[in-house]
């Protein structure tokens, strides 16, 4: 998990924001299907996770109701990493890091693993915050009729072998504690990725010892290969716009994130979060990705709460504009308290989400390597930010080949080119935040 603190100023100076990112530590070993790709060492290495928001001014946090009054009067603006413009206030917005929260002192939500021939499991002691389920959000439109799963050219096409049938749809009431944790539940809109070789799902956590009457989960192995166990939770892609909905209340003791449909001691597939009956959740809309390229550009969201590698894919071809989940931190997940939104891996032009979205190898560019990262999410208070930075530190000097313009109802201008970001015109080092007040437009070119 990255943090991502904004700072505040007055009116008069503006409201800057930065980019401050805390890693969670993996310690090198096996970590579900992407990292079968890294040698088993004891060393310890970090990776980029989701990000959550802080706000600070001359040095101090702000609780993000004081941050709230002052946007709501106009004594707090946003312009972004510089003082040399001041723009007013807006009443909505989107945003790239998680929501706001009051604090942010301890550290980011970790995943450890242990050196292990089989698996890697970890101690944890994590109660998440219950959330509310009922989202009346709507799923953003696109001007293309495909979605993550057809996009793709390849392999990454939705399974057909061990599928559900029933249901109708993303909008499907779940059948909890019915169907076999063999049947992956396309039926009910998750969409199965195969080449991740776990049976469509994206990401599995073996929890012995867990009940759903647990406070939180002190065992978590992180499944390499084949399908949803018994006594894991099972991590599933969702259809663009959209993201999973289930997750424990129980988390991880030692802060790791917990996610998925579980399969019980029976063999079959219950809800972990019974509130939200839907195992999809949509977004609150107004963000597209526009490639006017030549070729195909993946981008892969973490899988949040979960094993926390960017395994959601989402291909959009070229010439296409496609939606991107822009979560709501009201209903979505929280982790200690703190309230998270999504973050998006852009690659370099051409690669397949088998390529992409999966875990990536050093000086590749692509994967956990990717050159930058974009955060999205809408606020409790319902302002919507949108981020573009480098993924650093893990990649601190990796370029795309193309550049990205945002544009629409959007606070400021917001862009990358020739390898760097530019906030207004402005040349900045941390990249460029800015809100969204209507819908905003991610143009690849």
């Amino acid at each position: 998990m990255k943090f991502s603190t904004i700072a505040l100023l007055s009116s008069a100076a503006g409201l800057v924001a930065a980019q401050h990112r805390h890693q969670h530590r993996h310690q090198q070993g096996r970590h579900g299907s992407p990292v079968e790709l890294r040698d088993v060492t004891g060393t310890t290495e970090t990776a980029a996770g989701p990000t959550t928001t802080v706000y600070e001014m001359g040095g101090k946090e702000l609780s993000w109701e004081e941050v709230e009054a002052g946007l709501k009067d106009g004594s707090l603006v946003v312009v972004g990493d510089t003082i040399t413009t001041v723009i007013p206030s807006t009443s909505t917005s989107a945003t790239p890091t998680p929501s706001p929260s009051s604090s942010a002192t301890s550290e980011a939500a970790q995943f450890y693993q242990v050196k292990s021939s089989t698996s890697s499991s970890s101690t944890s002691s994590y109660v998440a915050p219950t959330t509310s389920s009922t989202s009346t959000s709507v799923a953003p439109t696109t001007t293309s009729t495909s979605q993550a799963a057809t996009t793709s050219t390849s392999a990454a096409a939705a399974s057909t072998s061990s599928t559900s049938s029933s249901g109708s749809g993303v909008d499907a009431d779940f059948p909890s504690g019915e169907l076999d944790c063999s049947t992956f539940p396309t039926g009910y809109g998750a969409i199965a990725y195969d080449y991740l070789g776990l049976g469509g799902w994206i990401g599995i956590q073996e929890t012995p010892g867990y009940t759903t009457t647990a406070s939180d989960i002190v065992t978590i192995v992180t499944g390499t290969s084949g399908g949803c166990t018994k006594d894991s939770f099972c991590s599933y892609a969702c259809p663009a716009g959209y993201q999973k909905s289930q997750w424990p209340t129980a988390q991880g003791s030692t802060g790791q994130s917990v996610g998925g449909l579980y399969c019980n001691s029976a063999g079959k597939l219950e809800l972990s979060r019974p509130s939200y009956k839907t195992l999809c959740m949509a977004g609150v809309g107004g963000v597209t990705v526009k490639n006017s390229l030549s070729k195909t550009v993946s981008i892969c969201r973490t899988d949040y709460p979960g094993t926390e590698s960017e395994t959601v894919p989402l291909a959009v071809a070229a010439g296409a504009t496609e939606a991107v989940c822009n979560p709501s931190s009201s209903t979505s997940y929280t982790w200690e308290g703190k309230v998270t939104t999504a973050q998006y891996y852009i690659n370099p032009s051409g690669y397949d989400v088998t390529e992409a979205c999966t875990w990536g190898s050093s000086g590749t560019n692509i994967g956990n390597w990717a050159p930058l990262n974009m955060g999205l999410g809408q606020s409790t208070s319902g302002i919507t930010y949108l981020s573009l930075f480098q993924n650093s530190p893990t990649n601190t000097d990796g370029c795309l080949d193309f550049s990205i313009n945002i544009t629409g109802d959007v606070s400021g201008k917001c862009s990358y080119s020739n390898c760097k970001y530019y906030l207004n015109g402005v040349e900045s080092s941390t990249g460029c935040t800015i809100t969204v007040t209507g819908n905003a437009v991610v143009e690849l070119s």
